[in-house]
Formats: structure tokens, sequence, C-alpha cells
């Protein structure tokens, strides 16, 4: 047997480990809950503008099919059957989440642009959060750019 094992543990190292893992957590649940509570502003960023911006709204209906119309005059743009277009589906199964998380419905329309270098992003309206579609490769782009007027797909 060694000494230390007659001796007790300082009880001020003990009381400051709490302390500081206690603070810890009391001032990252206050970080995360303010950022729920007030999210941060949308940053406008400076720099080209889109050379084309579709406004969206997306439905679900009750044959499990996703109705797709344009925000300005409700024109149906598609309609992505069951079981069809999963990337669509996981893209805005993700924006929809982090809306409920937010309390906003999905009445605001999400923005699909499109830049003169050809690369594609969907911007939420609501929440300022952009998804740059080039990011997951040339077809789920596609599944994307499916949905832009027939007159603008290059």
């Amino acid at each position: 047997m060694s000494a230390i094992d007659n001796e007790p543990f300082p009880r001020g190292a003990l009381i400051a480990a709490g302390f500081l893992v206690g603070s810890s957590l009391l001032i990252t649940a206050g970080a995360r809950l303010a950022q729920v509570l007030h999210p941060a502003a949308v940053v406008q960023r400076s720099g080209p503008s889109p050379v084309q911006q579709v406004g969206l709204r997306f439905y679900d209906e009750a044959d499990g099919s996703v109705l797709v119309r344009d925000s300005r005059n409700n024109h149906q743009v598609a309609s992505l059957a069951p079981g069809t277009n999963g990337f669509v589906r996981g893209v805005l199964r993700g924006l929809a989440h982090d809306r409920m998380r937010r309390g906003i419905g999905m009445a605001p329309p999400f923005s699909l642009m499109r830049w003169s270098s050809g690369r594609l992003a969907l911007r939420d309206t609501a929440t300022g959060r952009t998804i740059d579609l080039d990011a997951f490769g040339i077809s789920n782009k596609q599944a994307f750019v499916d949905l832009l007027p027939r007159d603008a797909r290059a």
C-alpha cells in the first residue's frame, strides 16, 4: 500500500472540477437556447445575383406523392410519384424539419436559383438556409433542374 491510499482526495480540487463541469453545461445550454429562440439574422451576400430564380411550394398528397407548384401563379410544376425522387424528398425533409424546429410552417416558398456558371442552389426563404445542389452530384442536381421552367433548362 502506498501513501496515496491512506490520504483523501483534496476536497478543493473536487469542488473546482464540479464547478467547471457545471458552468460548462450551463453556458452550452444557454447558447443553444439563445440560438433556438433568436436565430441569427440572414446575412445578405454581396456578389452576383442568380440568372434564374423560381419560387416553389411543395405539398404532400394523400397518395404519397409530392405536388410542386410555382409560388407566383400556383401552376403545377411537377408531381413526384410515391417512391421516386428520393434526393428531392430528402432535401425537403431536412428543410421542413428545420422549419418545424423554429415554429415556421410550410407556407413560405423555397427559392430554386441558378447562376450564370450553371451552379444550382435551393434556398429556404423562411430560414435563409441555402443548399448548394451541385455538391451532391450531377444526377441529384438534375432532379432539381427538372423543376425549373422548361425553357430555362440546360
